[in-house]
């Protein structure tokens, strides 16, 4: 199939209107965590059903134990049994916008504005992560369809609204639909850039388990003045077990925790090394100067090939204006740990928990909360054809060759297709660092929405890059 060119040109036609459809999508709060927007998630994935249909997909809303997946097919007539079958994957859902103050524009309100950076962008929640960078893939699909009318391939397209939150729904989902939804690879555009030039392909993920742990003392809150001294104060108590979690080195403290953590081979340490990566930069982005990782290791192995613990959130007590002078019957925290190649996601949680339960001075008690699933860390085989037609379609688009890279964060849905569906998955995404993901001022380049995502074309020509 030819005329790449035209498709090209028309997505650059009716840019305008595919950033309208995108302010759109990104009006609906669909948070995906809150149960008091489970509604307007529902909205957003009727939305985009509706919009996939007017492009001309099969499509329709599945029931899951959580939100609802869109799922969406094409299957262009007249195929040959050759023509591979692609599985897409984005989520509608998004990250809560607190704070709320910290937002320059309300953040369910998109604008589009330059940035101190003189690069025009979206802002709004979800911008990035992940509205923005699915509807680049169905704006792609859309410009390829009014040109050519059919695909060169067969496209499922799967759009979840738990990824922010708990992915055994998804999990459950892919199981009990293998047949429905088997694949020859999975594409996914939910990652980032190398640079500004540079597209990247990731090929390592963490893993990723949260826990929300509560400690509990005194039957009441009790007045500091009568109580103080005499009574255990459960938040000094949570604060003094949090704060022996890791050592001086910066290693975790947790007994075990590194059990079948692997050292980075050295061809690809080397690999890393070329690639430039600037430290100073990196953290300078975000208003800080020193490292504090885990000593021994440079930043980008710890940020991609290292287990983490760290602390999301803390409170008990009096947390409201003024004082009110009291010793809190609970405090809690929550805790996210991203895991890497090696380490089993349950044996971490349990193990979390025990450091936790034998830390516990007298009078206090702990429960604790499973946030999500437990979501083991990820390698792509990085000789593929996949990944070596993406990365010929990427270097064709922005001229630069697309760079093999790791990633701190968890797409847990790959680590579902593997298990399930016996497929590996193309992360190759467009997000940029400075784009404020699951932060005040989030925002999605309108160059990144713009240039677009691969799509698998047919026989020799492997990917056609599409705007």
């Amino acid at each position: 199939m030819t005329g790449t060119a035209e498709v090209l040109a028309r997505a650059d036609r009716d840019l305008p209107l595919s950033l309208a459809r995108l302010k759109e999508l990104l009006r609906i709060p669909s948070v995906g965590t809150d149960p008091g927007f489970h509604a307007e998630c529902r909205r957003a994935a009727e939305w985009l059903r509706q919009d996939l249909e007017a492009v001309g997909f099969k499509a329709r809303l599945r029931e899951t134990t959580g939100q609802p997946v869109v799922l969406a097919t094409h299957a262009s007539p007249g195929l040959p049994s050759h023509a591979p079958h692609i599985l897409f994957y984005g989520h509608y859902d998004v990250q809560p916008a607190d704070p709320a103050g910290l937002w320059e524009s309300p953040p369910f309100e998109p604008h589009i504005r330059t940035g101190r950076d003189g690069k025009d962008a979206i802002y709004a929640r979800g911008a990035c992560d992940d509205k923005g960078q699915l509807m680049t893939f169905l704006e792609a699909s859309r410009a390829w369809l009014s040109v050519h009318r059919r695909l060169p391939f067969r496209l499922t397209i799967l759009l979840e609204g738990d990824e922010e939150g708990d992915s055994g729904h998804l999990d459950r989902f892919v199981a009990a639909n293998k047949a429905e939804l088997k694949a020859d690879v999975a594409l996914i555009c939910d990652t980032e850039l190398w640079n500004d030039r540079s597209p990247a392909i990731t090929v390592v993920l963490r893993g990723c388990i949260c826990e929300e742990v509560t400690i509990t003392g005194p039957r009441i809150d009790l007045h500091s003045g009568y109580y103080g001294g005499a009574a255990i104060n459960p938040a000094t108590a949570l604060a003094r077990i949090l704060g022996i979690l890791h050592r001086p080195d910066g290693r975790v403290a947790i007994p075990g925790f590194y059990e079948g953590v692997k050292p980075v081979p050295p061809a690809v340490r080397k690999q890393w090394a070329k690639l430039g990566f600037e430290a100073d930069r990196f953290l300078g982005g975000v208003g800080l100067s020193h490292s504090a990782g885990e000593k021994g290791f440079g930043m980008l192995e710890q940020i991609w090939a290292r287990p983490t613990a760290e602390i999301n959130g803390i409170w008990g007590g009096y947390t409201g204006a003024g004082t009110k002078t009291v010793l809190p019957a609970k405090a809690s925290a929550k805790l996210s740990f991203r895991l890497v190649n090696g380490q089993d996601p349950r044996k971490v949680r349990n193990a979390f928990r025990k450091f936790v339960k034998q830390r516990l001075p007298r009078d206090c008690r702990a429960s604790f909360e499973s946030q999500g699933g437990d979501n083991a860390a990820i390698a792509v085989a990085q000789d593929s054809r996949w990944i070596a037609a993406a990365r010929r379609a990427l270097k064709d688009e922005w001229g630069e060759d697309a760079v093999l890279i790791g990633s701190g964060g968890s797409i847990p849905v790959v680590e579902s297709f593997r298990k399930h569906l016996k497929i590996d998955s193309v992360l190759a995404g467009f997000a940029r660092d400075s784009d404020n993901v699951h932060s005040p001022n989030e925002k999605y380049d309108v160059r990144s929405f713009h240039k677009g995502h691969p799509l698998v074309d047919q026989g020799d020509r492997g990917i056609e890059r599409m705007s």
